[in-house]
């Protein structure tokens, strides 16, 4: 993935320079838009790499603006910023190339990885990649292509690769879940909670699928590729 400027879209002030600051050790110009309008308008005029962009604003909301993203710019990676951890369109947004989420408030840190997870994830190698986590990555790179077919063939080659670890089943749920296949949805959620009790992600949807009237966004879970690498993570080479 060429290094493009970064876009972070938001009304707040306060948001828009905390993200500022957190992106700027990345060595990537970045710039801002208050609003929806804004943000368009600034994408129509120069290319940008990653958008940040949050779903509550005045005017045209983020939802629109993730819609007119995918018509006009379909291989733009965007990250949707959430005030509560939920939004009502979960599985909308998900279908519209959203796979990656940042809850308010949030650390640098976490705005730093996960724009650094963007950019490793498009420079997978897709012939190359056999690696438990890197499969994982590379199905959602598939998810925020509309490629969801292939989405599901590499999670299942990554259960064949490692089938102990709970991370492909979640995701197997939610491509379930944006295909309106709540039941099998519901299945493989259970199958990841019954592989990995404490696994969070899991769990989260898990209880949103079943919870009546509640709303919130597809958990795909932390980057698995990364937790390979680190010393004693639960993906940690033996």
């Amino acid at each position: 993935m060429e290094k493009l400027p970064i876009l972070v879209v938001d009304d707040e002030k306060n948001i828009r320079m905390t993200m500022s600051q957190s992106l700027e050790p990345l060595g990537l110009p970045i710039e801002t838009a208050v609003n929806g309008e804004e943000a368009l308008s600034l994408l129509r005029t120069r290319s940008f790499g990653l958008v940040f962009l949050d779903l509550k604003m005045p005017g045209l909301d983020g939802m629109e603006v993730l819609q007119i993203i995918r018509q006009e710019w379909p291989k733009l990676r965007v990250i949707i910023i959430t005030a509560h951890g939920t939004i009502d369109s979960a599985v909308k947004a998900m279908k519209l190339g959203a796979v990656d989420f940042v809850q308010k408030p949030f650390s640098p840190v976490e705005i730093r990885d996960l724009a650094q997870l963007v950019f490793d994830r498009e420079a997978l190698d897709e012939d190359a990649v056999i690696k438990y986590g890197e499969l994982i990555e590379l199905a959602k790179r598939h998810i925020s292509d509309g490629m969801f077919v292939e989405a599901g063939t590499v999670v299942k080659k990554a259960i064949s690769e490692d089938p102990a670890h709970p991370e492909a089943y979640n995701l197997l749920g939610a491509l379930h879940e944006m295909k309106g296949d709540h039941h099998e949805a519901v299945k493989f959620y259970h199958t990841a909670v019954d592989i990995d009790p404490t696994y969070k992600t899991a769990m989260s949807n898990l209880e949103r699928i079943t919870s009546w009237g509640e709303y919130g966004a597809i958990d795909f879970g932390p980057d698995a590729a990364a937790a390979e690498k680190e010393p004693g993570g639960e993906n940690d080479d033996q």
